[in-house]
């Protein structure tokens, strides 16, 4: 097989399973790859899969459990918006962005909560968002962080008020939470997602 016929073969079995992730929201199993490009060899699989990843077409974590890698759909950025949409010639010098390389900087420390509460209101974050948080981050004075304080989970905003370590609401119905015996920071928070349909 020429190496032009290989590529095509590998970048078409590499949509299929694009497919797979966009419409599942999860990764194929192996059995599942298998099905999808019309492999029953484990062995074949498995190499299949090899090849997807030395060419960057997906990620494996420590564990070995498969990622989308460039598999992640990117969406083309159209540029500044003010009230109006780009013109013609903007869009035609348009970049392509990924969503998850802009917002995802450490896949392996990152994971997705659901917002529920109003106390973080006044930065934003509202009751039904998703907040992603990278749990490898240092938290800072003034991060939004998640953490556990005296053995109950919140997201707040890291602050000192004079020298205690403080978690401050974005609301000003919620008074400043002092730990009284611990507090451990879970992560931090580096985005909010809001989807309006």
């Amino acid at each position: 097989m020429s190496r032009a016929i290989a590529k095509a073969v590998l970048m078409d079995r590499a949509e299929r399973i694009r497919h797979f992730y966009r419409t599942k929201g999860r990764m194929p199993s192996y059995t599942e790859i298998g099905d999808l490009v019309g492999l029953s060899s484990k062995a074949t699989v498995a190499k299949l899969v090899r090849q997807l990843h030395e060419n960057e077409l997906l990620d494996k974590d420590a564990t070995g459990r498969l990622l989308p890698g460039r598999m992640k759909q990117p969406v083309r950025l159209l540029g500044n918006v003010e009230a109006g949409f780009p013109s013609s010639a903007e869009e035609e010098n348009a970049d392509v962005l990924s969503l998850d390389d802009l917002l995802i900087k450490n896949p392996q420390a990152t994971f997705l909560l659901k917002v529920s509460g109003d106390s973080m209101n006044g930065a934003g974050i509202m009751q039904g968002d998703l907040v992603i948080v990278d749990r490898s981050m240092t938290a800072h004075d003034g991060n939004i962080v998640i953490a556990e304080v005296d053995g109950a989970w919140t997201m707040k905003r890291l602050g000192k008020v004079g020298k205690k370590i403080t978690l401050l609401a974005e609301n000003p119905k919620y008074p400043p939470i002092v730990p009284k015996r611990e507090l451990k920071i879970a992560g931090v928070v580096t985005a909010v997602i809001r989807k309006y349909l």
